[in-house]
């Protein structure tokens, strides 16, 4: 087989996997099992298609494809005579006519039955990203390996653990309704932004972002708001990610350095994607979701997105919602933010006097943006020696290459006090 039809037939799996494994874990009950007949099929496509050529519905085509292999397990692993004319059945019940029927029928509640299950709380956090990537993302185990950083063995085991802990727990192959629904959407929604921020500001390595990480959770998070369109926190993620992907060509430098929000040229943002972004916020707004964790990250996302210039910016209003979203959630990290916000809205003795109160607090011990704010601030006062020893400090806490370097610079050009002769 070509190296091009081979990757032709992967991009078509990728494309089609999740709605089959959706729709394979609603006849199987099993997200392990969807996931092995899945494979199965693209076996056998591989073998098939340079051959015969792409189907015209290759979805359909890999859908009848693992039923039929579903039977054939049943059959060869002789399973109980019940379960296995129930799952006989209900094979055996899809219009054999109509492929193509068999694939789109209860689509959308499939995929958000799968979206639920893969982010189940009864899973870790590192868990559920790495099942959801892997099963919603249609991501290889070396693909997510190397975009977290962590050996390929400790991603497959991850995942292996997952579906064994799914299938242990019985987690039910559903969407929650009524008062369960909340906890478990955010769930959800926590595991799509921890990619989209992995992406966006990569905790370790070389590179400042990993753009493919921020697409991945854009495009589970488009299909989310599909599924749920009255959602408001729904609408909120997507929009503050929307408009934070807009500026990921001006992020980066020629030489892949970082570039700070008020150094960046605006120029450079995709005015399509803050568009779109500014639509979802809106949305999210008019459903009554204006005071949502993520649509208040968004309004703030979005007052940097109007302004033409960072001095155009109403830092006022983005002190403000950033002082409501600490109060929502009680995060340190919201608080350091509202510092910055303050700061440039209030000067810098006002940004000074939360980041000292959070020094206090020891809550953001070790997080690294701490002493980079206040190096930033104990700078623009005049106060270099100490605005120096933080930025260092910074420094030595970050672990992404691109991060170490950007603060070492900064303390490099801290000014030293002239000295009188």
């Amino acid at each position: 087989m070509t190296t091009s039809a081979h990757d032709a037939i992967a991009t078509v799996f990728r494309i089609e996997s999740p709605r089959l494994i959706a729709g394979l874990t609603r006849i199987v009950r099993d997200v392990g099992l969807a996931e092995e007949l899945a494979q199965d099929a693209l076996v056998l496509a591989l073998e098939r298609w340079p051959e015969t050529g792409v189907p015209d519905k290759p979805g359909a085509w890999l859908m009848t494809t693992a039923k039929n292999r579903a039977i054939d397990r049943v059959r060869h692993r002789k399973l109980a005579e019940s379960k296995h004319a129930a799952l006989g059945r209900e094979l055996d019940e899809e219009p054999a006519p109509d492929p193509d029927a068999a694939l789109d029928d209860d689509l959308g509640d499939d995929l958000l039955r799968l979206v639920f299950t893969a982010c189940h709380p009864v899973l870790s956090s590192e868990a559920r990203v790495a099942l959801t990537l892997r099963l919603l993302g249609g991501l290889t185990t070396d693909e997510i390996a190397r975009a977290f950083l962590v050996p390929e063995p400790t991603i497959a085991q991850r995942i292996v653990r997952a579906k064994r802990t799914l299938a242990e727990a019985a987690v039910p192959f559903e969407v929650p309704r009524g008062p369960a629904l909340a906890p478990r959407l955010a769930s959800v929604l926590d595991v799509i932004y921890l990619v989209f921020n992995e992406g966006y500001s990569a905790t370790a390595g070389d590179d400042w972002m990993r753009p493919a990480l921020c697409e991945d959770a854009l495009r589970l998070g488009r299909v989310l708001a599909g599924l749920m369109p009255d959602e408001p926190e729904v609408l909120g993620l997507v929009s503050l990610m929307e408009i934070q992907a807009s500026r990921a060509a001006a992020r980066v430098g020629p030489g892949g350095e970082p570039v700070l929000l008020l150094d960046q040229n605006r120029a450079r943002w995709d005015r399509l994607l803050i568009r779109r972004g500014l639509e979802a916020l809106s949305r999210a707004e008019t459903l009554g979701g204006a005071e949502g964790t993520y649509a208040l990250q968004a309004a703030i996302a979005a007052c940097h997105a109007r302004a033409a210039t960072g001095d155009d910016t109403d830092w006022a209003r983005i002190a403000a919602l950033y002082a409501t979203l600490a109060e929502r959630t009680g995060s340190p990290v919201v608080e350091l933010n509202r510092a910055v916000a303050v700061s440039m809205a209030f000067g810098p003795e006002a940004g000074l006097a939360i980041v000292d109160a959070l020094t206090a607090e020891h809550a953001l011990d070790g997080y690294h943006l701490l002493p980079a704010v206040r190096g930033d601030l104990l700078t623009k006062m005049g106060r270099f020696a100490e605005a120096r020893a933080s930025l260092e400090r910074a420094a030595t806490l970050t672990r992404n290459l691109r991060e170490q370097k950007l603060l070492r610079e900064r303390a490099a050009a801290v000014p030293h006090p002239r000295r009188d002769a």
